[in-house]
């Protein structure tokens, strides 16, 4: 080959190159991780009314929206690290974990929060009236051991019943199942597993089937109040690389939330339809219009939970505002 063709050989191949790279970061291209529960109502709106296309569209760009269902913190985490995934659904107690992990290099931050909802710790376990009755026998459900945001609040709330150093107590009796199998197990009994820390559907059907159900836990309480448990993250590379996909994005999560406190009937029929679940309409229906339930997107008392992880060594990296680990929207803005 003669200089020249390679020469030119050479900026063809590095041209391809550049196209392929911008291939891969093109805009309109998204894949969201969710999890199982009501807790994602705001991502089922999005998807069978199909929002995210609609905003993208709005913006100039063809969006292509895939949605993954992953159980747990941990592989939810895994995803987004990977690649797999650009946009990551789970609890705050994840996200505060790879926030650190990621903080001067990925910089995970989060996107939105999907909600208020109190979780609860339901027990089929008579001998149990609080945490501190469970015993070595004793097998509590969570998603992630050690990393959901179940279990990060059940970390504080031993924290605040024994102190600090002993905050891990009961995740040596945690098992981690994902929600569907945990509350099967509540209702049905006889198992090892007593206790599942879980979330709406799922405790609310512990409750209305198994007679010896009870709660033991509410997050609200250990907390203080009304909180976002469950949220959605990013990478910087991603917001930063598709401006327009991520705004159409957040645009189509306020306009399900808008879409779900006005039209609470056709929201509970969407979830059923995009879950293929068997839960009760009318139970659906209590959870959505319950007043302690709050569908929006902007983060709510999340502080505390990333103050107390750095607090007992899970994470290195202090938070001290919420814009620390959420990105600076507008939606953002007055979150805390």
């Amino acid at each position: 080959m003669k200089p020249i063709t390679r020469r030119l050989a050479a900026v063809l191949t590095a041209a391809g190159l550049a196209t392929a790279s911008l291939a891969a970061h093109a805009e309109g291209q998204i894949r969201i991780a969710q999890q199982f529960g009501i807790v994602y109502l705001l991502l089922n709106v999005a998807q069978e009314q199909k929002l995210i296309e609609k905003h993208a569209k709005a913006a100039g760009i063809d969006a292509k929206v895939e949605f993954v269902q992953l159980s747990g913190g941990s592989a939810v985490n895994d995803a987004l690290l990977s690649g797999s995934i650009d946009i990551a659904g789970a609890g705050v107690g994840p996200l505060f974990t790879l926030w650190d992990r990621t903080k001067g290099r990925q910089n995970v931050k989060g996107v939105a929060s999907l909600g208020n909802f109190p979780y609860y710790l339901v027990t089929n376990n008579p001998n149990v009236k609080s945490i501190a009755d469970f015993g070595d026998k004793d097998r509590i459900a969570v998603p992630a051991v050690g990393v959901s945001v179940q279990s990060r609040v059940l970390q504080l709330a031993s924290a605040k019943l024994w102190g600090d150093k002993d905050f891990a107590r009961l995740d040596k009796i945690s098992v981690a199942l994902p929600h569907p199998d945990a509350a099967a197990a509540i209702i049905k009994g006889g198992t090892e597993i007593t206790g599942h820390f879980g979330n709406p559907p799922f405790q609310e059907q512990e409750l209305a089937g198994n007679p010896n159900a009870r709660i033991v836990l509410n997050s609200y309480d250990v907390l203080g109040g009304p909180s976002s448990a469950t949220v959605l993250y990013a990478t910087e590379k991603f917001r930063t690389e598709n401006p327009k996909t991520y705004k159409a994005f957040v645009a189509a999560l306020d306009e399900a939330a808008h879409f779900i406190r006005s039209q609470p009937e056709q929201a509970a029929d969407i979830y059923l339809k995009a879950t293929g679940a068997k839960t009760d309409r009318a139970l659906l229906l209590k959870i959505i219009r319950n007043p302690e339930v709050q569908f929006k997107t902007e983060p709510q008392n999340t502080l505390a939970l990333g103050q107390f992880m750095h607090r007992v060594g899970a994470i290195k990296n202090q938070p001290q505002s919420v814009k620390d680990y959420f990105f600076d929207d507008v939606l953002n803005a007055q979150s805390n």
